[in-house]
């Protein structure tokens, strides 16, 4: 698995991993910060959420068409320092006044340009690294690894914005409750029902400073609601730590990487691992480029319901507690034990002495033990908050790669007359099974959501007959297995398909087909008080199998433009 690859890729790796733990931390919390500080709706604050997703993910395209010019190095090193000073200016607390929002949303603009000037062009040095023969055999498996990397990073991330976000609570006397926010703008803005107002009061009574406990509606909404957004923006602030972590680890390993850093006016200059393309195959390229951009556009409005719908759904509609076995998927250190123990586990039967099997084992089985040990000190039931859920997502990822990356080795090494190269499917073909898969994800959704009120019955607050957290566990489980088809092996694929000289600019549109889709994500947001639960699950179903039935339509088209 690690055998065998450059040095590169794991500098590069873990200077995205900084990176990753950063944004995420600040994305497990986002939605909830803009509904607490200025009472937002769902669709408002959807849209808000949308445009940022949309922005940083766009913005690749000037970042590459940028680095393609000057040089890819360049534009990683500045979009660290944009970054950074973004995401301290979100940190900072204001007001929830107009000028509060100015500040947030300068502070996005900012995030999201340094965000394009890095993203893409860190995963073009990436690709560079493999266009030495030596490993190109290798590039599908590298942009595993390095997506595993990502998700080790965004695994940590949910838990410690709520470890932050309650810490600082707690120095306030107050505990997190999900309905308290919506209730409290509620109260201030007069528009609170009777029944809202004894729930609000029972929840009041339940803070533990005695103070804030018996205080009067009037004086505890404003005072729960500057405490909580200033707990959210201490969250904000972690970013910038990961930051000077991820610039420490590219400089200190840049000389692992050095020679990849060039962009096709330079590597022509030099005669280095630079391709001459016609015309033809050039325009060939770039239009099956395109048709798959076109296509993972609606994988992305899909999966980025994480942070929105689905978080919504964790909030109203989940039980507020986990029992029994599912209490362990609730805490990171043991979700870290059981990850770690996958690749133990593979260490068994990997490792060619039996040395190295019997430490592989015993490790393994400490891993274990240390896992048992959390879960049996953990409560029971415990306590779990919404935004907690989208660590499944990343955890999947890490444990997962290596079980996805032994059956598609396994396939490659089956050769038949029909298929001297192997059974391994082509990228394309991944991608369109894993828009498949997304759709089944949806459909699990579907039937946890029967039954349940709709949205805007609810009206602030939480369902009455919420659903166990099996229902979104399952979810996140499927959405990443679709993930692990279609991200890592999409990314490959452009990198190995692009024409050198636009290297940077195919990489950034790889990323504009995503900002459009995360875009698009908040369509669900805009229908979340207008249709059933199922109804809006239901659409996203739909749309995963239309864009699986275009790809596989597609297929001859994009495979062929791997071989010319």
């Amino acid at each position: 698995m690690f055998k065998n690859q450059p040095k590169g890729l794991f500098a590069l790796a873990l200077a995205n991993t900084g990176e990753r733990f950063g944004y995420y931390t600040m994305l497990a919390i986002f939605m909830l910060f803009l509904q607490a500080k200025f009472g937002w709706e769902q669709s408002t604050a959807s849209q808000v959420y949308s445009i940022f997703l949309a922005a940083v993910y766009f913005m690749p395209v000037v970042g590459g068409w940028l680095a393609d010019k000057i040089g890819f190095g360049k534009c990683v090193v500045t979009g660290i320092c944009v970054m950074f000073i973004g995401y301290l200016v979100l940190a900072v607390p204001t007001a929830a006044n107009g000028f509060g929002v100015t500040v947030m949303l300068a502070a996005l603009l900012l995030i999201a340009v340094g965000t394009g000037l890095f993203k893409g062009n860190l995963q073009v040095l990436v690709g560079n690294l493999y266009d030495d023969p030596r490993y190109a055999s290798k590039r599908d498996s590298a942009f595993s690894l390095f997506y595993m990397a990502i998700n080790i990073g965004s695994m940590f991330a949910p838990a410690a914005a709520t470890a932050i976000t309650n810490k600082f609570l707690a120095k306030a006397g107050l505990i997190y409750k999900a309905a308290i926010p919506a209730l409290a703008h509620q109260q201030m803005a007069g528009t609170i029902t009777p029944e809202g107002a004894e729930q609000l009061n029972g929840l009041m009574a339940m803070m533990p400073d005695a103070n804030a406990a018996g205080m009067g509606l009037d004086q505890f909404c404003p005072y729960y609601i500057d405490k909580l957004s200033a707990s959210y923006n201490m969250g904000f602030a972690v970013a910038c730590i990961s930051l000077v972590v991820s610039i420490a680890i590219y400089f200190a390993c840049r000389s692992w990487f050095r020679h990849a850093d060039v962009n096709a006016t330079q590597a022509k200059a030099t005669g280095t691992n630079y391709v001459e393309l016609t015309p033809k195959q050039t325009k060939g390229r770039i239009v099956a480029l395109c048709l798959v951009f076109a296509v993972v556009i609606f994988f992305w409005m899909a999966f980025h319901q994480n942070g929105q719908s689905l978080t919504w759904f964790a909030r109203d509609y989940t039980q507020s507690t986990a029992e029994g076995w599912s209490r362990i998927g609730f805490n990171i250190w043991a979700l870290a034990l059981i990850a770690t123990s996958v690749y133990t586990l593979f260490g068994i039967f990997q490792s060619e002495k039996a040395s190295g099997k019997i430490g592989c084992g015993a490790v393994t089985a400490a891993l274990w033990c240390g896992a048992y040990a959390i879960f049996k000190g953990l409560p029971n039931p415990l306590e779990i908050q919404p935004q907690l859920f989208q660590q499944f997502n990343p955890f999947f990822v890490v444990a997962l790669t290596p079980v996805s990356m032994a059956i598609f080795s396994s396939l490659a090494a089956r050769k038949t007359p029909a298929h001297p190269e192997g059974l391994e499917p082509s990228a394309p073909k991944k991608i369109g099974i894993g828009m498949l898969v997304a759709a089944c994800g949806y459909l699990v959704m579907i039937f946890a959501s029967i039954g349940q009120p709709s949205p805007a019955s609810l009206n602030g607050t939480v369902a009455p007959d919420p659903v166990v957290p099996m229902y979104l566990i399952g979810t996140y489980l499927i959405l990443t297995f679709a993930e692990l088809l279609l991200s890592p092996m999409g990314i490959s694929f452009v990198s190995k398909v692009a024409p050198p000289k636009y290297k940077g600019l195919m990489m950034g549109l790889w990323f504009a087909a995503t900002a459009i889709g995360n875009y698009l994500s908040s369509i669900p947001g805009l229908l979340w008080k207008k249709l059933s639960l199922t109804a809006n699950w239901g659409l996203l179903m739909g749309l995963c199998v239309a864009a699986g039935v275009v790809m596989f339509a597609m297929l001859k088209k994009l495979e062929a433009a791997t071989k010319d």
